[in-house]
């Protein structure tokens, strides 16, 4: 099964109706290689539907955000991204100095979320983050110029 009938699957559960415009959201997030502003996901689904207005895209990113079907993420560079969370939970690294992404798993956090838990009886709900700092290649770079 797809990721996309998956998340419509879930809508359908919940008694979201399933309009044109939602589906045609959710496909063009489907189909992305990887994360989407909400301007991007305007212009992809234009291309087969023109009288979509901007609004609508952004009331249905916040309701599959409410619904914890899409993840909104800053990646860094300009507005904010989304992308379906049935893809498998995951965060980024990404590199100041080149703009390399890398995809890190959800386990990297399972100390922190065990330490929030126990230090402040907390419980962090962490679905994605963006951390930035200096990759590997960058960092080689750095030491042979200094």
């Amino acid at each position: 099964m797809t990721h996309h009938h998956e998340v419509v699957e879930a809508l359908q559960q919940i008694g979201y109706r399933l309009t044109p415009q939602r589906m045609m959201i959710l496909e063009a997030i489907a189909d992305s290689e990887g994360h989407l502003s909400a301007e991007e996901i305007h212009e992809t689904v234009r291309t087969a539907y023109p009288y979509l207005d901007i609004s609508t895209v952004y009331r249905t990113l916040d309701l599959l955000k409410t619904l914890h079907l899409v993840s909104e993420t800053d990646l860094g560079r300009g507005p904010a991204q989304y992308e379906l969370l049935s893809k498998g939970l995951h965060h980024h690294l990404i590199c100041t100095e080149c703009g390399e992404i890398l995809d890190a798993p959800n386990s990297l956090l399972d100390s922190l979320r065990h330490a929030m838990s126990e230090e402040y009886d907390f419980h962090a709900e962490i679905e994605h983050l963006a951390v930035f700092g200096i990759c590997s290649n960058c960092k080689g770079d750095a030491q042979e110029a200094g």
